[in-house]
């Protein structure tokens, strides 16, 4: 039970590495345009320069854009790291649950945002970073209580 344990911890622990990082520098090919957080020119971020737009908080884009970023890259180190992994997920999941609440009120952000911050372009994304923050919860969640905990050895009194 200990090795399933561990093992979903690592999985679960990867997920989230996983989406972090590429929220944030994007190391994947070809990123799409106004979704990632470290690298996107200033008001170019569609999911913080919206809630600027919805707000009229100025410090959103990009002063709190690239706080965000440099904490979900400090809870990659957390998650990393079998000893700090279960304060990393309770961590993930309060940050999780801030972009869930926000998600849910439309007049900061919204489930749908636009595809892209271009003026002529009018699609969306169809709820799709909504449904991952959801899932991101869910994971950091199962996380939190599925990562096995070392118990100290017992001393015995002679």
């Amino acid at each position: 039970m200990f090795a399933l344990r561990l093992l979903l911890s690592w999985l679960f622990a990867v997920f989230l590495i996983f989406v972090y990082v590429n929220a944030t520098v994007h190391p994947l090919p070809d990123p799409p345009e106004g979704f990632v957080k470290l690298f996107d020119r200033p008001g170019d971020n569609v999911i913080f320069q919206t809630m600027a737009n919805k707000t009229g908080v100025a410090l959103l884009e990009p002063t709190g854009r690239v706080v965000v970023a440099v904490f979900e890259l400090l809870l990659c180190v957390f998650l990393l790291i079998p000893a700090s992994r279960r304060f990393g997920a309770a961590l993930s999941a309060l940050l999780m649950m801030g972009a869930v609440t926000v998600h849910l009120m439309p007049d900061i952000l919204g489930r749908e945002l636009p595809a892209s911050m271009a003026v002529f372009e009018s699609g969306t994304d169809f709820g799709r970073v909504f449904m991952l923050a959801v899932a991101m919860l869910a994971v950091s969640i199962l996380l939190f209580f599925s990562h096995p905990v070392r118990k100290a050895p017992e001393i015995e009194d002679v």
